[in-house]
């Protein structure tokens, strides 16, 4: 070997290269400029690099780091992109680039240290599934556990949020604590303040990182966020209400949770009477799950017709979609997602596009059916109503029309889609409470179908259309033992795709039982 050679090899062995893996506006740039700062504020050579993802949640952008400390004369030669077994820690700001840096050979057990955050951000394919398309976070935990030498994993977002920051600078502390880059933690945090912007709340974000990263590096992550149950409260003033919370108290222990939550759901939705008539038909569900044994499974029937028949008396109609724009709470939260200062203005355009069908159905119920019945006045309507709207509610005009078709909210009782949503509903209860008198399981499985319908226009339709195929099943399936497994396999199935193809499948599978 000679001489010069050696001194290559030697630069390669003590440089450090780091890569890091974000989304757009997650700060990965930022965070990339602060340790090349950092490096080179502490006399090493250092190099930058970045690839951009395909899209903002298709592919995150590669920042890519080379550093190494002074040789001499000797200058170092730098890679442009990671090198799969050769990257000494991998940074990803959210749970799946995390996962995406082990498939991609970046993180290895000999030498690799990952830095992940374990919030999610869902992607494209995620988020356009019609049930529950969020990939398991366990699958990526297991996954990098293995794969790295080192892991650090928190929920680095929250953590910046709390501290009024963003996540470069939650990442930036963990670094700091790994030890990856040999430089003392007052480092660290010059470069926050050579940066000059927010660095108050950016050195607080560090510091909590930094400790977190050294007490306790690996947070358990979960898949769905822990539940949340909305309180009755004991007593409000009204005569009225405290009725109601009495009514709620004598329903069992395990499902008062649940139906406190489906009632603060409907009084908010509707009044206390519509609460009320949602506790009458919550009473034929207990009184049939007491008949069926319930106590001894924790009486599942009753909560579960507690969550689905609280969702199925507030569906979603226009009066309720333009009152949920409209409301001040929505705005705060826009307001913070965008991160907008209290002097900012912030304006946002809320697209709708509501049918024919959606009108008829908002009006008097005798009216809606005689328009429907009439098919020339139904294709002209269309031409002046079928087609979308953008609409600002932060305009004059905007926010007027909104709240004009919010304010038809207490009058739908009277319409036609409630006419048909509470028709549908009693049918629903019907075949529930009939499967639980001879399978207790495939009860709650039936009732378990509703989540299928949900939202209004096409959305709606959609769902509908599956969950009455879905329910088409059920007198092939209630003499069989594994009856509810297969209606559960049946509404899974539906709410993979779209167009339901795999529900063709399952619904063929089941014909040939």
């Amino acid at each position: 070997m000679s001489a010069a050679t050696g001194r290559l090899a030697e630069d390669r062995s003590s440089r450090v290269s780091i890569a890091i893996l974000a989304m757009g506006g997650q700060g990965g740039g930022v965070l990339a400029d602060w340790i090349v700062s950092l490096a080179e504020g502490q006399g090493w050579a250092a190099q930058s690099t970045s690839v951009p993802g395909v899209a903002q949640r298709t592919g995150a952008t590669i920042y890519y780091i080379e550093t190494a400390p002074p040789r001499g004369d000797v200058q170092p030669v730098f890679a442009l992109m990671p090198t799969p077994g050769d990257v000494d820690c991998v940074m990803a700001a959210e749970l799946m680039e995390a996962g995406r840096s082990v498939l991609r050979g970046l993180v290895t057990p000999e030498r690799t240290t990952l830095i992940a955050s374990t919030h999610r951000s869902p992607a494209i394919v995620e988020k356009q599934a019609p049930g529950d398309g969020v990939a398991d976070p366990h699958a990526v935990v297991a996954a990098t556990d293995f794969a790295a030498r080192r892991a650090i994993a928190f929920d680095m977002e929250r953590m910046a949020k709390s501290h009024g920051s963003v996540i470069s600078a939650t990442m930036l502390g963990a670094l700091a604590a790994s030890d990856v880059l040999p430089f003392p933690r007052e480092a660290f945090e010059a470069t926050i303040r050579a940066g000059g912007t927010g660095v108050e709340a950016s050195l607080a974000a560090f510091g909590a990182a930094f400790e977190q990263a050294r007490a306790k590096p690996i947070e358990p992550v979960q898949r769905q966020p822990e539940k949340r149950y909305a309180a009755w409260p004991s007593a409000t003033g009204e005569a009225e209400l405290d009725r109601l919370g009495a009514r709620i108290a004598e329903f069992p222990a395990a499902a008062q949770p649940m139906i406190a939550t489906g009632a603060v759901r409907l009084v908010d939705y509707l009044d206390a009477a519509y609460v009320s008539e949602y506790l009458d038909r919550l009473t034929r569900f207990a009184d049939a799950d007491r008949a069926a044994g319930g106590e001894a499974r924790g009486f599942a029937f009753t909560v579960a017709a507690a969550k689905y028949l609280a969702g199925a008396m507030a569906y979603d109609d226009l009066p309720r979609v333009a009152d949920l724009k409209i409301r001040s709470a929505r705005q705060t939260r826009v307001r913070r997602e965008v991160g907008a200062s209290d002097d900012a203005i912030v304006s946002t355009t809320e697209y709708f596009h509501p049918r024919v069908d959606e009108l008829c159905a908002s009006l008097p119920a005798k009216l809606g059916r005689w328009i429907e019945a009439r098919p020339g006045l139904v294709a002209g309507l269309r031409k002046f109503v079928d087609h979308g709207r953008r609409i600002s509610p932060n305009t004059i005009s905007g926010y007027l029309m909104l709240a004009f078709v919010a304010q038809q909210g207490p009058k739908r009782r009277g319409s036609l889609r409630h006419a048909r949503e509470i028709a549908h509903i009693e049918a629903w209860s019907a075949a529930a409470l009939a499967a639980v008198r001879s399978h207790y399981d495939l009860g709650v499985a039936t009732l378990g179908c509703r989540r299928l319908v949900k939202g209004y226009s096409d959305t709606h339709a959609r769902g509908l259309s599956k969950f009455d195929r879905v329910m088409s099943a059920l007198p092939l399936l209630e003499k069989r033992d594994d009856g509810a497994a297969w209606l559960e396999r049946l509404t899974r199935a539906a709410l993979m795709d779209e167009k339901g193809a795999a529900l063709d499948g399952v619904l063929k599978t089941i014909a040939t039982l």
